[in-house]
């Protein structure tokens, strides 16, 4: 099955704000409920260790991303005497279209751990007082493959370590299951908050979300990088003093896609992700 590169609805800037804010924060009351990235915490945790990081700069982080649930997690890793976790100060939520309300109220739930950053950022040019290692969770499908260069590119000329991580997958079972998370809006809405007679709308009188929902998670599919696309990538970077490990996380309820870059005086004598999960 051949990568599409095709359009995703609601990432087009003719799609109204409004109804892309509501599609958004279904998206992100999904990923909470299904706690899907839950399984790379261990991960996430030897890679910013291993940096000596403690912030992080979230790209494309739509309703919020799976932060809130991820530093949880790692707070509880921690708590229950699992491997000391290195404490990070700040997290920063960015997107080039920002959901403001809605990562306001991730930073709110938080406690302040996480902070949103108010302005546009372009994922292939960060802007330069934000620091730390920057990730990015279900959003890497969107760029072409130009789009996708400049992106490790900008981190690797920042010094920057980056993660990318995808749940999507370019096989026939994965999309298969973008039809019944298609019907989760119909189930789920009532209980999205803040709640808004507008998503009630754009869900069950005239259903443009779940449409959204299905028609850009079976496009996410087949725009979803393989492992071997991104090592093609990754090669032709000019990137000497990085590392790079991708491959797939399979620990969890479906194989996570990771892509890891970071300056090998971090990598240096360390393990593989694969092995230890450090970079």
């Amino acid at each position: 099955m051949r990568r599409i590169q095709f359009i995703e609805l609601h990432e087009q800037p003719w799609f109204p704000s409004s109804i892309r804010d509501e599609t958004t924060d279904a998206l992100q009351f999904g990923l909470n409920l299904s706690k899907a990235y839950e399984p790379i915490a261990p991960l996430l945790q030897g890679v910013l260790d291993s940096l000596g990081s403690c912030s992080v700069v979230d790209l494309c982080s739509g309703g919020g991303g799976p932060w809130l649930e991820l530093s949880r997690e790692l707070q509880s890793r921690e708590l229950q005497g699992g491997a000391p976790c290195l404490h990070i100060s700040r997290i920063w939520l960015t997107d080039k279209y920002p959901n403001l309300r809605a990562l306001e109220n991730a930073g709110a739930l938080s406690e302040n751990r996480i902070t949103y950053y108010p302005s546009s950022v372009d994922a292939m040019k960060v802007p330069s007082e934000l620091k730390g290692f920057r990730t990015m969770f279900s959003a890497f499908h969107h760029f072409s493959p130009e789009e996708v260069r400049a992106i490790l590119q900008n981190a690797a000329d920042a010094g920057e370590g980056i993660g990318i991580f995808e749940i999507t997958r370019r096989a026939p079972s994965t999309i298969g299951l973008m039809f019944p998370w298609a019907l989760m809006p119909f189930v789920c809405t009532p209980w999205i908050r803040p709640f808004r007679w507008s998503r009630l709308l754009w869900t069950y009188l005239i259903p443009i979300i779940p449409l959204v929902f299905l028609f850009d998670g079976v496009v996410s599919c087949l725009r979803t990088y393989r492992p071997r696309e991104l090592r093609e990538i990754v090669d032709k970077l000019t990137a000497g003093e990085y590392q790079w490990e991708i491959g797939e996380h399979s620990s969890g309820r479906v194989p996570i896609t990771y892509l890891i870059g970071c300056p090998q005086a971090c990598a240096a004598g360390s393990h593989s992700i694969g092995d230890a999960a450090h970079c």
